[in-house]
């Protein structure tokens, strides 16, 4: 073994170490891989910044802008709704109906999107049937990772090994290569759920209570998190005149938050620091709000006499609050809990996040998402006194409240939380509903011309994700924010990995000692070797991390072996989207975590076997579409 063989190995599993222990986020592991390969001389300065030129990076950050065109304009909502219109009743003819519609919505979306739009819409409908959403949760997930084996698109690792095959002098998988195999594996995974996996899942309600917490009006959210709404009015010669909002430190005081405040007159409009919100009609208000005019929470501004306040609070708390603060109560039917600018969602705690373990306040979360944490819940319970100064665990829920902008905006961020389910009126105030046809056309557009192949396929979707913004179905500012960054600096980032292994040699001397291990052996033991190490890798770093390091590595062994490196490469692509046995996998798994109240030993026992059920259909089905 050379130096630099050595040196690149080592500089391997301390990447390898850092994505497993997630002790600093993905996208920063990768860059200090790439900035070790370059720093060592191992890699120039042009081959290890190689990875923000490659189309696959080029693809997977287009692809973002497309998949969020579909989520604005509310057709991926729409498709979402048609299994209530033709499952029935049956718990089994329910779960197939939700499987199939999200493996074709991953086909063309991003999974985690998908499960997203999906959650609401299926704990819905379990909940209307009186099934607990446990039953149908895991086979949405699973749907949606095995969708991704649809379609080129449908998944990263899918246009990484294509694009491996073009680098190397191969006809690239085209648009619906995948598809024979990955429709196999569909329905391998709905026949595993119903048969098998359905014996398996949990008759569990999750924590909070059988409601959940996606798909519900803004009224109903408060009510699962028992919030009681005041209608208070500041009386002549009240003591809170002329304080502001954080000045009262009803948080901290009484648990209360100030959700709105009626002036009077016409409804003021939330000015955000990027310009005016849009204008949407008033949703559900009580009488006297209707009749106020409210205005969103300013913390700073001062408070007049005669204003009306909207206040939620922990029912216990009601009496001390009106007899320390002095307000007027007023009689209101049903209370203040969204309007036409302001709504609620509720958002799930990740083990990877930031947050955990420190305080609302300590990461200033009001001020940096312009969102206010109404209440928290951990498991059963709601937390009591001072939100703002509780630290804040893995699984903990927070019922949020914020302008429809800012909790769209919420909805981007995957690494520390993911929105479990806002209220329903936010649908209907921001989906731009008139230009889905566009949206639609749009991506059959990307589809026909990633099948006919006229111009690359990097152009293709590019000009795709143009036309969304040119088109007005996502705005300029949105297309950025739709972007997952990290993923995009993370595969990036690690490409230049393959390109040093295989500059030292060291890739060279791994399949030379793989090939040693199995001489003689058959391809399909190969294929059963490499399916095992990429769907074992998956379970604890990113597949698309996992598939750019092991891609290079099964070329290699093919090359070795004798055989084409199409079946190879294509049961690596399909080992990548197993990635089913922890709730930390895979964003999606943590999506239903908390709503279907499930624990790991759930994943494990369903995901160990689908992993098997998906190695066999693989090594049966592989060789027959792609020979040796």
């Amino acid at each position: 073994m050379t130096p630099q063989i050595g040196l690149v190995l080592v500089i391997l599993a301390g990447t390898i170490l850092l994505f497993v222990s997630d002790r600093i986020r993905l996208d920063l592991s990768a860059l200090l891989s790439l900035l070790a390969l370059g720093l060592t001389g191992i890699l120039t300065p042009a081959e290890a910044l190689a990875g923000f030129a490659d189309p696959v990076v080029i693809m997977i950050a287009a692809l973002f802008v497309v998949g969020d065109g579909l989520l604005q304009t509310g057709v991926a909502a729409r498709l979402g709704r048609l299994p209530a219109k033709i499952a029935g009743e049956s718990e089994v003819g329910l779960m197939v109906v939700v499987m199939l519609m999200v493996a074709l919505l991953s086909s063309v979306l991003s999974s985690t999107g998908t499960v997203a739009v999906m959650l609401p819409v299926v704990a819905g409908l379990a909940r209307s049937r009186n099934i607990p959403p446990s039953r149908l949760l895991i086979p949405m997930a699973v749907a949606s990772l095995l969708g991704g084996m649809l379609t080129l698109v449908g998944t990263p690792p899918n246009l990484v090994v294509s694009n491996l095959l073009a680098e190397r002098g191969r006809e690239p998988f085209g648009f619906f290569d995948f598809t024979p195999v990955g429709g196999v594996m569909v329905a391998l995974g709905i026949l595993f759920m119903v048969l098998v996996g359905r014996r398996l899942l949990p008759d569990r309600t999750p924590p909070g209570g059988k409601e959940g917490g996606a798909g519900l009006s803004g009224s109903e959210l408060a009510r699962r998190y028992q919030l009681a709404s005041l209608l208070v009015r500041i009386p002549p010669g009240s003591p809170l005149e002329g304080l502001s909002p954080r000045e009262l430190a009803l948080p901290e005081r009484f648990g209360a938050m100030i959700t709105a405040i009626g002036a009077g007159g016409e409804r003021h409009g939330q000015e955000e620091a990027r310009g005016r919100l849009p204008r949407v009609p008033p949703l559900r208000l009580g009488s006297r709000a209707r009749d106020a005019g409210l205005r969103n929470v300013d913390p700073d501004r001062p408070l007049k006499v005669g204003e009306e306040l909207y206040i939620q609070l922990p029912p216990e708390a009601t009496q001390a609050f009106l007899k320390d603060t002095g307000l007027e109560l007023l009689p209101d039917e049903d209370g203040a809990v969204t309007s036409g600018e302001v709504g609620l969602a509720e958002v799930l705690l990740t083990p990877r996040s930031r947050l955990l373990g420190r305080t609302l306040k300590e990461v200033d979360f009001r001020d940096r998402y312009r969102v206010t944490v109404l209440a928290v819940r951990r498991l059963d319970a709601l937390l009591e006194g001072d939100l703002r100064g509780t630290p804040i665990r893995f699984g903990d829920t927070l019922l949020v409240r914020g302008s429809w902008e800012a909790l769209r905006l919420l909805k981007r961020e995957h690494r520390d939380f993911v929105v479990l389910g806002e209220s329903t009126e936010m649908e209907e105030a921001l989906s731009p509903r008139d230009r889905a046809p566009l949206s639609l056309a749009i991506v059959a557009g990307m589809m026909v011309f990633l099948t006919w192949n006229p111009v690359p396929a990097p152009l293709t979707v590019l000009t795709a994700a143009v036309l969304m913004v040119l088109s007005r179905c996502v705005t300029v500012e949105d297309a950025y924010r739709s972007i997952n960054w990290e993923s995009v600096v993370l595969i990036a980032g690690v490409l230049p990995m393959a390109t040093a292994l295989e500059k030292t040699g060291a890739l060279a001397g791994g399949v030379g000692l793989i090939s040693g291990v199995l001489v003689g052996a058959s391809p399909l033991l190969l294929m059963a070797t490499l399916f095992l190490l990429t769907s074992t890798l998956s379970q604890a770093i990113s597949n698309t991390a996992t598939t750019v390091l092991v891609a290079p590595l099964a070329w290699g062994l093919a090359a070795a072996a004798g055989v084409a490196p199409e079946p190879i490469l294509m049961t690596v692509a399909v080992a990548a989207s197993t990635a089913f046995a922890t709730p930390m996998a895979s964003p999606v798994n943590t999506l239903v975590l908390g709503p279907g109240g499930y624990r790991f030993g759930d994943f494990f026992r369903i995901g160990a076997l689908l992993q098997l059920v998906v190695l066999g259909g693989t090594l049966l089905l592989v060789p027959l579409l792609f020979p040796f």
